[in-house]
């Protein structure tokens, strides 16, 4: 089962960023720097990706213009960022997006994304209504690309269950803060 590292400043501090990845990588594969208020985004952007070599996959959130310039192996895309998936694979980009329906998924096949995540399977704080493992199921029976169960995942029995739905792996934000 993939793990997928989603940072945020909860669980990643550049002044302890090596122990941090360190950390991160005794537990997941892949890793995303992900921090929506940074005004030091594109400096730490840099830094992250320097220091992530443990990982199989390095990527950042949001920006495929400076994951290229970065040398991080890809993106992962919100929602909203649909129209970028062509974009980020034209320069050669790992591209995962965030989906929360089985026709969003759909779409970020069709236009060339590389996986998907879903969510929320689970409940998770000021995300909406949990979608559940059959949807989970639902959605991983109709892409030909992996799934990532994103959304409340905290323990694992809830990695065993995403597994059983057919998840290529998980990714989460809190699984891998250091307290959980």
């Amino acid at each position: 089962m993939l793990a997928y590292a989603i940072t945020d400043p909860t669980t990643l501090h550049f002044d302890t960023l090596i122990d941090d990845l360190a950390y991160f990588a005794t537990k997941a594969s892949m890793i995303v720097y992900r921090d929506k208020m940074a005004s030091e985004y594109t400096n730490n952007a840099k830094l992250f990706v320097e220091n992530a070599k443990n990982f199989e996959r390095v990527l950042l959130h949001g920006d495929y213009a400076l994951a290229k310039v970065c040398g991080a192996n890809g993106v992962h895309l919100q929602s909203t960022q649909f129209d970028d998936i062509v974009k980020a694979k034209s320069l050669g980009l790992f591209v995962i997006i965030s989906t929360h329906s089985k026709e969003e998924a759909k779409h970020a096949e069709a236009l060339g994304a590389d996986m998907v995540t879903f969510s929320p399977v689970f409940d998770t704080p000021n995300k909406g209504k949990a979608v559940g493992l059959d949807s989970l199921k639902e959605v991983v029976s109709s892409l030909h690309i992996p799934v990532l169960a994103l959304g409340g995942i905290l323990t694992q029995a809830q990695i065993d269950a995403c597994a059983s739905s057919g998840a290529k792996g998980f990714a989460s934000i809190r699984y891998f803060a250091k307290n959980n």
